[in-house]
């Protein structure tokens, strides 16, 4: 009797973050940032290293690469052409891209607006213990966001509201700088100071 010829099965392709390596448990989708190994479909990509520069070749020679690393291929800019992709631990590289980010976002500077609110006839007990308040916030490298509010025909004030508002930031010209002149908005005039940066 002839040999019974098998089927052909093709091979499974391998998990996220397996490389050529058993990993233990396969990623959850939602964890899947990047297309990996099989998951690239695009015929041609370019293939970056710290060491080689940047090569295009075909997807199934950088595939081999990988796999003789005993590593994962990431196509970490889908939008270029040809994709781009780096030889890596998809674990590690996902750690790697999180702690990244937290550095970031640690360094970015939060911007703290503190709010000062006058009335078109504040007396002057009132506008230095205000004044006071703002240098402090100031001081402390908080915006200060001083308006002045219209109660009903408390509009008609507006140019006193104006001149208050100037004053303030006049006072302040030692801590801060303008960064928006007194502004009428409904029956608010509003102005925005900034800290001024220590030399």
């Amino acid at each position: 009797m002839p040999p019974v010829k098998k089927p052909y099965v093709p091979p499974k392709p391998r998990p996220f973050g397996g490389g050529g390596r058993d990993r233990g448990r396969r990623m959850p989708e939602k964890e899947a940032l990047h297309k990996i190994n099989e998951h690239i479909t695009a015929p041609q990509v370019r293939l970056v290293g710290d060491e080689d520069g940047s090569v295009v070749m075909s997807t199934r020679e950088a595939l081999r690469k990988a796999d003789e690393m005993d590593l994962d291929l990431v196509e970490i800019s889908p939008n270029a052409d040809p994709p781009v992709v780096r030889i890596v631990d998809y674990q590690k590289f996902l750690y790697q891209q999180k702690k990244r980010a937290k550095e970031i976002k640690a360094k970015a500077v939060k911007v703290v607006i503190k709010e000062i609110r006058f009335g078109p006839q504040t007396d002057d007990h009132d506008y230095n213990f205000k004044l006071k308040h703002a240098e402090n916030f100031l001081k402390e490298g908080a915006k200060v966001k001083s308006y002045v509010f219209f109660r009903g025909r408390s509009i008609v004030f507006k140019e006193q509201g104006e001149i208050l508002l100037l004053r303030f930031a006049t006072d302040l010209e030692e801590l801060a700088k303008v960064e928006m002149m007194p502004k009428l908005e409904g029956k608010r005039m509003t102005m925005m100071l900034a800290p001024k940066v220590k030399k």
